[in-house]
C-alpha cells in the first residue's frame, strides 16, 4: 500500500486549496479513505472520511468548508478546502486501513497573509 499526497502550499485566509492523495497497492474502491492533519505542537486530528459507498463525514471544525471526494477510476481521494483559516495550517495526511493503518508522507498547508 502506498499513499502519496499533493497539492499543499501557502494560501491567504479565505482562500482555497485542493489536496489529492494517490493510492496504490490495494483495491481502492473497497476501502474508506480519511484525511487527518497535524498542526505544530498539536496531536494529529481527524478531518474527514469517505466510505467505499461515498458516504462522507467531517470534523466539526471543517464542516461546511471542506469537501472530501474520491475517484475510483484513478484511485485518488481529494480534499477541497475553502474559506481557509490560519488555524487550518497543518501537515495534511491521507490514510486508510487495509489490515493495518497506512499513512502518506503528508503535504504542508499554510494559511497566512
Amino acid at each position: 500500500v502506498q499513499l502519496v499526497e499533493s497539492g499543499g502550499g501557502l494560501v491567504q485566509p479565505g482562500g482555497s486549496l485542493r489536496l489529492s492523495c494517490a493510492a496504490s497497492g490495494f483495491t481502492f474502491s473497497r476501502y474508506a479513505m480519511n484525511w487527518y492533519r497535524q498542526a505544530p505542537g498539536k496531536q494529529r486530528e481527524w478531518v474527514a472520511t469517505i466510505t467505499s459507498d461515498d458516504s462522507t463525514n467531517y470534523a466539526t471544525s471543517v464542516k461546511g468548508r471542506f469537501a472530501i471526494s474520491r475517484n475510483n477510476a484513478k484511485d485518488t481521494v481529494s480534499l477541497q478546502m475553502n474559506a481557509l483559516k490560519p488555524e487550518d495550517t497543518a501537515v495534511y495526511y491521507c490514510n486508510t486501513w487495509v489490515f493495518r493503518i497506512y499513512w502518506g508522507q503528508g503535504t504542508q498547508v499554510t494559511v497566512s497573509s
